[in-house]
């Protein structure tokens, strides 16, 4: 599947995540329904997955740990709070970066319309 196939099944999951339990749940509780949903629909994933973070001659083996990164392609980041700051975006740029990842999806679920909780994130690797 592709970085964009991917991304396309997440958003219909994120959909179906908060029609069934809304907004206002703590991130961890969407984390744990949202790898439900992805064991369900057989896409593999890794959770938590600390990323070392090397700079010149150190590397720091806890850099920081992603939420979920999908088929090894697509890292989402969840949250559940009032507003997604720029900071937020930036976050998810640096992780990709660091993982050499193209593709982040960063998830507010704390909002009324899902649509409006979700971002695309790029790391200008190239063309997708």
């Amino acid at each position: 599947m592709t970085e964009n196939e991917i991304a396309k099944k997440l958003v219909e999951l994120f959909l179906k995540i908060h029609r069934h339990l809304g907004p206002g749940l703590l991130e961890s509780v969407y984390e744990e329904i949202l790898c439900y949903e992805l064991d369900k629909n057989n896409l593999v994933y890794k959770r938590q997955q600390a990323v070392p973070v090397i700079y010149e001659d150190i590397r720091l083996e806890l850099g920081f740990r992603t939420d979920i990164i999908v088929c090894n392609k697509v890292i989402v980041e969840l949250k559940s709070v009032e507003y997604i700051l720029p900071v937020h975006h930036k976050q998810l740029q640096t992780y990709l970066k660091l993982t050499d990842k193209r593709l982040g999806l960063l998830v507010n679920f704390n909002v009324s319309l899902i649509k409006d909780g979700i971002s695309r994130v790029v790391n200008n690797l190239g063309e997708m």
